[in-house]
């Protein structure tokens, strides 16, 4: 508004309604915000935090104290912490308590109150991190809460320092860890001691104006400025801080979700602790609960708020594994129900359904050890794909080729305590495919199926990934229709449902069926014009897929291609392996639309930032032996287009045996000028390297791809991406010579 003339004084402040934007503000709460770091799922990264931005998203606490705000944050992270304690630091001695003091990482604020429980003086803390004293006294205070609880029982527990302790942030199941109770019998002693939070609204003004916006943060004061209402209402639980793996797709969801709630006249209410999201602006939602994702804090919300259910589809895994804690309270949770979600989480529960069905899916086990892990592998013989259940983004899923990759894997999965089972499944390189459906119960809907362009192994929200399907046949299509359907009755699912499957040896297999919106949601409504969060929010409230206009079944397919391509931030995160794998590493996406599916593709790979190099400039090939048969026609396209090839020695070898001319370079090992040497030099211009069985930081394929992330160079480590590359290049255009269309004009056509 300042851009096209208003000044300060003639706009309102939107959120009191009265006051202008010259009215200075007044707070009488105070709000931290925490960066969320990738680095629980790149456990090999340099954590060390400097003037490049490393965070992929972040969570924001609103408090009456800093340290309530604080102790908000750090459960709004999900990463586990319930307080400033952490057994990572709880083992180490001091010298290596000190020697961690002087680390800049996202571990600092935990290393500082250890040292501070060890009796270290703010002084020498001080003198080391330059914090500023009143941080550290505000963390001492932290700090002395719980070395007091750890000194109490149950019995000798004062109503009097309870009230103390959740007032400065305390949730109940650490109280009733340092207590040594159930956390259940802190929740009753506290609600018969009259110990309920209230919730205080973010009004810019102290109280001194009435605020026009329902937007509200907890505190343990006596005065609650948060008046619910009789309406028929309904709780969207949102998906917390953007990471990897969970993005900002899920807030997509979760605003359409309410939009669909107002269309059937429902009161909306949101819960989330997410500053960067629009479900978190105060005007999306009827009601705004700026408050972590914990089984606590929603409970209390929802005890004061009294809606008619909770909408937990939309939030990714945070609001999925929120399910079972809020139906053994006895809250209704609308769409699909939580035994349902659980059933197909639950690897016997899930396999015995496939059985029943008889769909097929590759074998594996459920293990909680190391030593069952190996027993299963050799079992089902390798390689295997490992994860964990209840997990988003492939988080800690990995391929094992043998005992020390499985070993390993385990090793890094069991650093996190695992509340569920650990997954291994006989690994298939086949096609993955990808289906979003909605199912009222009776009839299923898919919008659109699909396919994946690197094969199976690459995590799905890092493949390149094609609507309308360009490659599968009439049967294969109908069988994944068929196995669609059946999947979802057997559920029970009401609402949304992603599945994936693998196309291996002209079979269907069923990789994993997941009862929630997933992160393709946004991008296959987009591109057919379905606005399935909405379809699927109204359907949980009753509608039937015979009161919207787009069938069942399989909807037609559009007539133009879309191609959402990932986008990766490998620049800003150091000694990551860029090899693509079963966990997911890009941070965002982007889509490419054309009239079929190499322009689309092109335009995509633009959209993410490649640099498609000149004819003339030089290709690096260093392929695993198993690749090597499928080089040669990669190999012989970029040969024909003019590119000068590079390879090292076996691999030039094999390639000038099939009469391609490639010209050998030496290993790093093997001196100078070798392939880092001419990628520095700019000799070479784009790098395929398909990653050997090893991952260690110090062996040549991982040097390789680290030096072509530093020096801006392309890097495909899948030969389907780099035969993708290779189509788009032989079409001869530029990507400023493509068509640029409306979407609207390629809908309508």
């Amino acid at each position: 508004k300042i851009a096209i003339g208003y000044s300060l004084d003639e706009i309102k402040n939107a959120v009191t309604g009265k006051t202008y934007a010259c009215f200075e503000p007044t707070l009488d709460y105070c709000v931290v915000k925490i960066p969320k770091w990738p680095f629980d799922k790149f456990v090999k990264a340099r954590r060390t935090l400097g003037t490049q931005m490393k965070a992929t998203g972040e969570v924001m606490a609103i408090g009456n104290s800093f340290e309530a705000a604080l102790m908000k944050a750090l459960r709004s992270l999900e990463l586990g912490i319930r307080t400033l304690e952490t057994p990572l630091c709880k083992d180490m001695d001091d010298a290596t308590l000190r020697a961690n003091l002087k680390n800049v990482d996202d571990n600092r604020l935990l290393v500082v109150a250890e040292c501070i429980r060890r009796g270290f003086s703010l002084e020498e803390i001080h003198d080391v991190t330059r914090i500023d004293l009143w941080f550290l006294s505000r963390f001492r205070k932290i700090v002395a809460m719980e070395e007091k609880l750890k000194t109490l029982t149950v019995d000798t527990l004062t109503d009097e320092l309870l009230l103390k302790a959740k007032k400065m942030g305390f949730v109940d199941d650490i109280i009733a860890k340092y207590v040594k109770t159930k956390t259940e019998d802190i929740r009753k002693r506290r609600l018969k001691a009259g110990i309920k939070p209230t919730y205080k609204m973010v009004d810019t003004c102290a109280a001194e104006f009435e605020a026009q916006t329902p937007y509200y943060y907890s505190t343990y004061d006596q005065v609650t400025e948060s008046k619910p209402t009789k309406n028929k209402k309904v709780i969207v639980l949102g998906s917390g801080p953007i990471r990897i793996g969970q993005g900002i797709e899920f807030d997509y969801c979760s605003v359409h979700s309410v939009w669909g709630l107002k269309e059937e006249g429902y009161e909306t209410i949101i819960i989330n602790n997410n500053p960067e999201t629009v479900s978190t602006d105060f005007d999306t939602s009827d009601r705004l609960y700026f408050e972590p994702l914990t089984t606590e804090d929603v409970l209390e919300i929802i005890e004061h708020e009294k809606p008619e259910g909770v909408i937990a589809q939309f939030g990714g895994q945070t609001a999925i594994k929120l399910t079972n804690p809020l139906a053994d309270a006895g809250i209704h949770i609308f769409g699909t129900k939580a035994q349902d979600v659980d059933a197909a989480e639950d690897r016997e529960r899930f396999d015995a359904l496939l059985e029943e069905l008889g769909i097929p899916r590759p074998k594996g086990f459920t293990v909680f050890t190391l030593e069952e892990a190996l027993e299963s592998a050799h079992k089902l013989g390798y390689p295997v794909l490992v994860r964990p259940s209840y997990v988003l983004g492939g988080k800690g899923m990995e391929i094992a080729y043998n005992d020390n990759d499985l070993t390993e894997f385990m090793e890094i999965i069991c650093l996190e305590e695992q509340e569920h089972p650990i997954l291994i499944d006989k690994y298939m390189m086949g096609k993955e495919i990808e289906v979003d459906a909605i199912c009222d119960g009776k009839d299923i809907l898919i919008p659109g199926i699909m396919e994946h362009l690197e094969r199976a192994g690459v995590h799905s929200g890092d493949s390149i990934s094609m609507y309308p399907p360009q490659s599968l046949s009439f049967k294969t299509r109908n069988t994944i229709i068929e196995y669609t359907e059946k999947l979802a009755k057997a559920l029970n699912v009401i609402g949304m449902v992603n599945i994936q499957y693998v196309l291996f040896n002209d079979q269907v297999y069923v990789i994993e069926v997941n009862p929630r919106s997933s992160r393709t949601v946004p991008y296959i409504s987009k591109v057919t014009g379905i606005p399935m969060v909405r379809i699927a929010t109204r359907i949980m409230m009753g509608k039937k897929l015979s009161d919207f206009p787009y069938g069942t079944g399989l909807y037609k397919p559009s007539e133009y291609v879309s191609v959402k391509v990932p986008v990766f931030s490998f620049e800003k995160l150091h000694d990551v392996d860029t090899s693509l794998g079963p966990e997911m590493k890009s941070t965002g996406e982007v889509l490419g639309i054309a009239k079929n599916v190499h322009e689309a593709t092109l335009k995509g790979l633009v959209a993410a930032g490649m640099k498609f190099p000149e004819p003339g400039s030089g290709i690096l090939f260093t392929v695993r032996d198993t690749d090597k048969p499928e080089l040669v026609d990669l190999a012989d396209g970029f040969e024909r287009l003019g590119y000068k090839l590079y390879a090292t020695g076996k691999t030039a070898n094999y390639l000038n045996r099939h009469a391609i001319a490639t010209n050998a370079v030496r290993k790093i090992h093997e001196g100078s000028p070798n392939l880092i040497d001419m990628m520095e030099s700019g000799d070479i211009k784009m790098v395929v390297n398909t990653p050997t069985r090893g991952r260690s930081a110090e062996r040549d394929g991982f040097q390789i791809r680290r030096k072509a992330v530093e020096r801006s160079i392309p890097c495909l480590t899948s030969l389907d991406t780099a035969f993708a590359v290779l189509r788009c290049l032989q079409m001869g255009k530029k990507p400023e010579e493509l068509e640029v269309v409306s979407l609207d004009v390629f809908k309508n056509q």
